[in-house]
């Protein structure tokens, strides 16, 4: 890729040596990258600063990525999506990546060239999010130009992954939309592995239905889903 990525980074990383090797690299794809050795100047950072896209461990000292992801979400209002960096590889340990806000999961050891290519995915699609018009299913709206979410009056804070595929699901809907269809529309040709969707789904669901009585996204088995008004 000789493209520049031209992208303001957050990267959180106690590790120097990898901190290091991926700042020089980010710098030389055309980066401006700021540096956090541990969760709490992580954070400090992201309540000074606007950041296109998020680089972040989570075994970090002081405050752990997981806390970090969760604070930058809710106090810095960071809508930017967040990749994560970490040596656990377990279902339980990407499910709580993802319930903490993260978009995207990266397992150590990794290629500088799938990182590259993971950041140029995540941005291009938060960088087209915001194009469009004002969607509503039943009392939910989403502004897609603000990139506001309510639902009955009600604010909702979605990760840009959860838009995206809020998006796709008002867009199509009543209709049932396929699995590989959002995939394809998150990641495009590279998706993580088969419990990213599931996670995001789920964390879509904890947000979009499970505060009120009657839920919208439905789940038709080998199918997909659809976002609706009826069951």
């Amino acid at each position: 890729m000789n493209n520049p990525i031209n992208a303001a980074i957050l990267l959180v990383e106690d590790h120097r040596d990898i901190a290091e090797m991926v700042f020089d690299y980010l710098e030389a794809r055309g980066c401006s990258v700021d540096y956090a050795v541990d969760g709490r100047d992580g954070l400090r950072l992201g309540l000074e600063n606007r950041y296109d896209v998020v680089v972040l461990d989570i075994m970090l000292p002081g405050m752990d990525g997981l806390e970090l992801c969760r604070r930058l979400r809710d106090e810095a209002r960071l809508a930017a999506p967040v990749l994560m960096l970490t040596a656990r590889d377990t279902l339980a340990d990407k499910l709580a990546g993802f319930d903490s806000g993260a978009d995207d999961y990266l397992i150590k050891p990794f290629d500088l060239a799938e990182l590259e290519a993971r950041l140029r995915s995540l941005l291009r699609r938060s960088r087209g999010g915001a194009q469009g018009d004002v969607l509503s299913i039943a009392d939910l709206t989403y502004d897609t130009r603000s990139m506001k979410v309510s639902r009955g009056g009600q604010d909702l804070v979605l990760t840009p992954i959860g838009l995206k595929i809020l998006k796709l699901l008002m867009q199509e809907s009543p209709a049932v939309v396929d699995r590989r269809a959002i995939e394809r529309a998150i990641w495009g040709d590279l998706p993580p592995d088969s419990d990213a969707l599931r996670s995001h789904m789920y964390n879509l669901r904890k947000v979009v239905d499970k505060p009120f009585p009657r839920a919208l996204i439905h789940t038709l088995h080998s199918a997909g889903f659809r976002l609706a008004a009826d069951d």
